[in-house]
């Protein structure tokens, strides 16, 4: 079940102006579920993205690269089918996604490099082509403005839930939307973390810009997110600028970037931790905050080795303060020079650890009514500095065994 994962109404779901979605079922992988996603940008929309560090990089992530490194005519379309990965698959894999952005080429009069392809699912199986390309007449029929909300059941694999997020703002007094869908439960962190992320503004921004606001929000919420400590071979996150608002981000300097970038990390930050509240099996989300760290770097070394450790999510999911287990993860996070007599930590309100030891006030049953809780803060103070950084995470629960092991039956 997720853990108190808000889907908005439909009627607080804003279309971008620029940006029409199609879904269809092409039975990729199961029957009679929607499965293949199609996005149709306006000319002049400029898109960036954020791509998996896994060397073995899926077939459409390599052909993402490197169609957006080639500006050319500007991408128009992003083709997304779930089911199946297309990873591990080798020259035929590459080949099976040109044939697939081919093909949604000719149906929308484009050129396959302003197609961007994404795929979501088994990895080492084949890519059925036929079926997608089957259900491509399909998608580009249903293509409108209103349907993000079937795009982010779209574009589910073993998510309990869909994930949108949607807001507008106001700049140079005009009204401009941010709109995004994700899809990840599993297989989930940072470098990216099995996720996809979609983002359309209608504002304008340079793609030099754009790339370089894709990096860093994906490095405030998408890459401070942590299920299982696997990173996938298909992570994908994609920011798309239709300028249709008339808004126009000349850059950095202008009077409405901080406004539009706060709009962007704070739906990209809502899409992302959804992808935690939904996490396979999950019924605790936890927050990691690192404080009084010497620099970033640490702070996150100290955040990812707590919210990685097998031993802590299993105790949080046993609502077991057995906080130990926090300490050595914060042992062995890898400061070779940490003075544990400066650590302090707590649950929540609960100051558990003082000065590197059981605080003397603090009581197991006050930590274990925290625990209880369905959302819990994990505060850690290394008094090294003034540093801090937060990750969001999950307990391990019996469920997440069992969803990965019946994963492809």
């Amino acid at each position: 079940m997720a853990v108190n994962l808000h889907i908005p109404d439909e009627s607080a779901i804003f279309p971008v102006a620029g940006v029409d979605i199609g879904v269809a079922e092409a039975g990729i992988r199961k029957a009679d579920r929607r499965d293949l996603t199609v996005f149709r940008f306006e000319p002049g929309t400029t898109v960036a993205g954020v791509f998996t560090r896994n060397r073995f990089r899926a077939a459409p992530v390599q052909v993402c690269e490197e169609n957006l490194a080639d500006p050319g005519q500007g991408i128009r379309a992003l083709v997304i089918n779930t089911g199946n990965a297309n990873a591990g698959t080798g020259a035929p894999g590459l080949a099976a996604c040109r044939e697939v952005c081919a093909e949604l080429a000719k149906l929308m009069m484009l050129d396959p490099r302003q197609v961007l392809p994404f795929s979501t699912g088994v990895i080492l199986e084949p890519l059925p082509v036929d079926r997608i390309v089957a259900g491509l007449p399909h998608a580009v029929a249903d293509l409108r403005p209103d349907n993000w909300f079937n795009a982010a059941h779209g574009i589910m694999t073993t998510d309990t839930l869909p994930k949108v997020s949607s807001l507008r703002v106001n700049i140079d007094g005009k009204v401009v939307t941010v709109t995004g869908v994700s899809k990840g439960a599993g297989m989930i962190r940072p470098n990216m973390a099995t996720m996809l992320g979609f983002v359309a503004t209608d504002a304008g921004v340079p793609r030099e810009l754009l790339a370089q606001l894709t990096r860093d929000i994906a490095d405030q919420s998408f890459n401070r997110i942590t299920v299982d400590g696997d990173t996938s071979t298909n992570d994908s996150f994609i920011i798309a600028a239709t300028g249709q608002s008339g808004v126009q981000i000349s850059g950095p300097t202008h009077q409405g970037f901080l406004v539009l970038r706060a709009a962007l990390v704070e739906i990209a930050r809502d899409l992302a931790q959804k992808i935690v509240r939904d996490a396979e099996g999950a019924t605790k989300f936890m927050t990691i905050r690192v404080e009084e760290a010497g620099d970033s770097e640490e702070a996150l070394k100290v955040a990812y080795a707590v919210a990685h450790s097998p031993l802590v999510k299993t105790a949080f999911y046993a609502s077991d303060p057995n906080l130990g287990r926090i300490l050595a993860a914060i042992g062995y996070a890898g400061i070779e020079d940490l003075d544990v007599d400066k650590v302090n930590l707590w649950l929540d309100d609960e100051w558990v650890a003082r000065d590197g030891g059981r605080n003397p006030t603090y009581r197991e049953e006050d930590g274990q009514k925290v625990m209880q809780k369905p959302e819990i803060l994990v505060r850690i103070a290394l008094g090294r500095g003034k540093a801090q950084e937060t990750v969001y995470t999950c307990d391990f629960s019996h469920d997440y065994v069992s969803i990965n092991a019946d994963y492809r039956s």
